[in-house]
C-alpha cells in the first residue's frame, strides 16, 4: 500500500524577510522599552528615597531640638543606647502606629542617623563602617532657641540601597521583563501570522504571473477586500482578461483575414483552370472577371495595410486647415448617382463653412467608406440623411441611413475588423468587413471621435465629432 506524501510546506521568500524584520524590530522596540522602564523607575525611586530621608531627617532634627530644650544636654542618650531607638521611632511614628515593613522601615532605622554635639563630638550613633562612611553622611544643624546645640547625620539613599535589599526594584522589574516577554511573544506570534499571510497572497501573485508570461491567459487572482494587494489582484485580473481577448481577437482576425483571402483565390482559381480545360474561353470578358477578382484582392491588401499602419501610429496623414463642409459636400455631389444606382435618396443639411485640421485625401475616403457601407446594407428604396452642425469648439456630422437597423447589443462590435452583424461571408450584403475599422481608424487620426447609434429613419446613425479651429488660428497658419 502506497502512502500518500504530505504537501510541503510553501516558504516565501518575502514572508520570511518580512518576519525578521517585524520581529527584530518588535524585539529592539521591547528591549529599549525595557531599558528606559527600567532606568526611569530605579532613577525615580532613589529620588523618592532622597526626598523620604531627607523630610524624616528634618522631623527627627526638630524633635532633637524639643528634647534638647527640656533636657538641656545629650548626656541622657550617651547613658543610654535604648533612648536613642526609642526616640528616633517617637519621632518618625508618633503614637501607636508601628513601622511599616520593607522600605519604608529600612528609611526609618535608627543606625542610619547619627548624633553630633554643638562641639562636633560624636553623641550616638557612630556609623560602623568607618570613616569613610561617615564622610559620605548629609547633615542638619539641630536649632534650639535660635542657637545651633548639636548636628544631624543621615545615610544618602544611594547608601541604602547598597546596603538594603533591592526588593521594590527586583520586583518591579520582574514584572516589566514579564511584560516585554509577552510582548515578544506577541510579535512572534504577529510576524508570523502577517508574513505568511502577505507570503500566501504574493506567492499566489507570482505563481499566477508566471502562468501568464507563459501564455495561459485564463489565469484569475481572488480579489478579497479593499486593500492594496485586492486592487493588484483586480488589475492583474484586468490585465489577463484583455490579453485573453487580444489572443482571441488576433486568432480570428488570422483566421478571417485567412477566408477573406481564400474566396477570390479560389474564384481566380477556378476560372483559371476553367480556360486552361478549355470550358471557358480566353476571351475579354472572361480576363475582365479576373481583374475584378485581382482589384478585391488589391483592395483588402491596402485596407490591411492601413489598418496596421493605424495600429502602429504610423498612418501618413498630412493635416491643415480645411473646411470640413466643403468637403463633405463635394464628395456627396460626385455620389449622387451612385445611391440613385443603389436606389437611395439623399438628403442634406450642410452649415458651412467649418474649418478643421484634416487631410483632403484621407477625409474623402472616409465618406467613400461610410457610402459604401451604406449602399451596401440599406434595402432599396430608401434614405441617407447627412447633417453637418458647427458649434462653439467642434464640428459634428451626423450620417443616418434607413432600414436595416442594428440591435443595440452589436452597436459597440461595428467598428470590430471583419465584423458583419448577420455572421455570414456573403459578399451580396456587403463588402470585406474592413470598411467600418477604416473609418474609424481614419478618425481618430483626424482627432474625431466616431459612435454608433440608433437611427430616426430606422437605420444605422453614424456621428463624427471634429475639433474646430477658429479664425485666427487659420491666419498664423497663412501667415
Amino acid at each position: 500500500m502506497r502512502v500518500p506524501r504530505l504537501p510541503r510546506l510553501a516558504v516565501s521568500r518575502l514572508g520570511i524577510k518580512l518576519f525578521a524584520i517585524i520581529l527584530v524590530v518588535n524585539v529592539a522596540i521591547s528591549g529599549l522599552v525595557f531599558l528606559a522602564v527600567s532606568r526611569s523607575l530605579d532613577q525615580g525611586f532613589i529620588e523618592y528615597l532622597d526626598q523620604t530621608q531627607t523630610r524624616r531627617a528634618e522631623t527627627l532634627a526638630e524633635g532633637l531640638a524639643e528634647e534638647w530644650a527640656g533636657r538641656g544636654d545629650w548626656q541622657w542618650l550617651r547613658q543610654s543606647p535604648r533612648a536613642w531607638h526609642r526616640l528616633v521611632r517617637r519621632q518618625l511614628w508618633p503614637g501607636d502606629t508601628p513601622p511599616p515593613e520593607g522600605i519604608e522601615r529600612r528609611l526609618g532605622n535608627p543606625r542610619d542617623f547619627v548624633l553630633h554635639d554643638a562641639g562636633g563630638l560624636p553623641v550616638i550613633g557612630l556609623p560602623p563602617d568607618g570613616d569613610q562612611e561617615a564622610a559620605e553622611l548629609r547633615w542638619l544643624p539641630i536649632v534650639s532657641e535660635g542657637e545651633q546645640v548639636g548636628i544631624l547625620g543621615y545615610r544618602p539613599p544611594q547608601q541604602l540601597m547598597a546596603r538594603m535589599d533591592r526588593i521594590f526594584l527586583s520586583r518591579q522589574q520582574r514584572n516589566l521583563g514579564i511584560i516585554v516577554a509577552a510582548l515578544g511573544l506577541a510579535s512572534l506570534l504577529l510576524a508570523g501570522g502577517l508574513s505568511w499571510w502577505l507570503g500566501r497572497r504574493t506567492r499566489g501573485m507570482a505563481q499566477a504571473t508566471r502562468r501568464l508570461t507563459e501564455g495561459d491567459y485564463s489565469t484569475r487572482l481572488a480579489e478579497h477586500g479593499r486593500d492594496e494587494l485586492a486592487s493588484l489582484a483586480h488589475d492583474f485580473n484586468v490585465l489577463a482578461a484583455t490579453l485573453e481577448a487580444s489572443r482571441e481577437a488576433r486568432n480570428r482576425w488570422v483566421s478571417d483575414i485567412a477566408h477573406e483571402l481564400r474566396t477570390p483565390l479560389a474564384v481566380l482559381r477556378g476560372e483559371i483552370e476553367a480556360m486552361l480545360d478549355g470550358i471557358r474561353a480566353l476571351d475579354r470578358d472572361n480576363l475582365h472577371s479576373l481583374a475584378q477578382e485581382v482589384g478585391q484582392l488589391e483592395r483588402l491588401v491596402a485596407d490591411l495595410r492601413l489598418l496596421s499602419q493605424s495600429d502602429a501610429g504610423a498612418l501618413e496623414v498630412q493635416l491643415a486647415p480645411l473646411d470640413l463642409a466643403e468637403s463633405l459636400a463635394s464628395r456627396l455631389d460626385e455620389a449622387t448617382g451612385w445611391l440613385d444606382d443603389s436606389g437611395i435618396r439623399l438628403e442634406r443639411e450642410i452649415d458651412g463653412p467649418a474649418w478643421i485640421r484634416g487631410d483632403a485625401q484621407r477625409l474623402r475616403q472616409l465618406w467613400n467608406n461610410l457610402i459604401d457601407n451604406t449602399c451596401a446594407y440599406t434595402q432599396p428604396p430608401g434614405r441617407l440623411r447627412v447633417r453637418l452642425a458647427c458649434h462653439d469648439d467642434r464640428v459634428q456630422v451626423t450620417w443616418e441611413d434607413s432600414a436595416p437597423g442594428v440591435p443595440d447589443a452589436e452597436l459597440p462590435r461595428l467598428t470590430e475588423r471583419l465584423y458583419r452583424v448577420e455572421g455570414s461571408r456573403n459578399r451580396a450584403s456587403g463588402g470585406s468587413g474592413l470598411g467600418l475599422s477604416i473609418a474609424t481608424a481614419l478618425a481618430r487620426a483626424h482627432g474625431a471621435r466616431m459612435e454608433a447609434s440608433p437611427s430616426a429613419l430606422g437605420g444605422l446613425c453614424w456621428t463624427l465629432t471634429f475639433t474646430a479651429i477658429q479664425d485666427h488660428t487659420l491666419t498664423e497658419d497663412a501667415t
